[in-house]
């Protein structure tokens, strides 16, 4: 099992949980929306460490991008399975063909 899988685990254990007890039963009792706006709060956050060009904050920030993305996806009822079927989907694809096959070409 990865790090992101035990990570993911443990966001899904943390589902229902006593809030005052974990920051992840706290941030997912406060619904989908707070869990997508503090993803957006670390993305951005990463964006000024990379801009910065700070290597040792830009991965800190890396890692809360990624753990805030799994809360996001868990509020959402998405599982991470589901993310790497996507990504596994791809592989193989030109980035500029599989944007171009959107409906939306976006």
């Amino acid at each position: 099992m990865h790090q992101i899988d035990r990570l993911f685990a443990t966001i899904e254990a943390r589902k229902g949980t006593d809030p005052d007890s974990s920051w992840t039963a706290k941030l997912l009792s406060k619904g989908p929306e707070k869990c997508a706006e503090k993803f957006g709060e670390e993305a951005i956050e990463a964006i000024i460490e990379a801009v910065k060009g700070d290597r040792t904050r830009l991965i800190s920030e890396g890692a809360d991008v990624l753990y805030h993305f799994c809360v996001m996806l868990s509020a959402q009822g998405i599982s991470l399975d589901e993310v790497m079927a996507e990504l596994a989907r791809r592989d193989g694809t030109s980035g500029l063909a599989e944007k171009a096959a959107r409906p939306d070409g976006a």
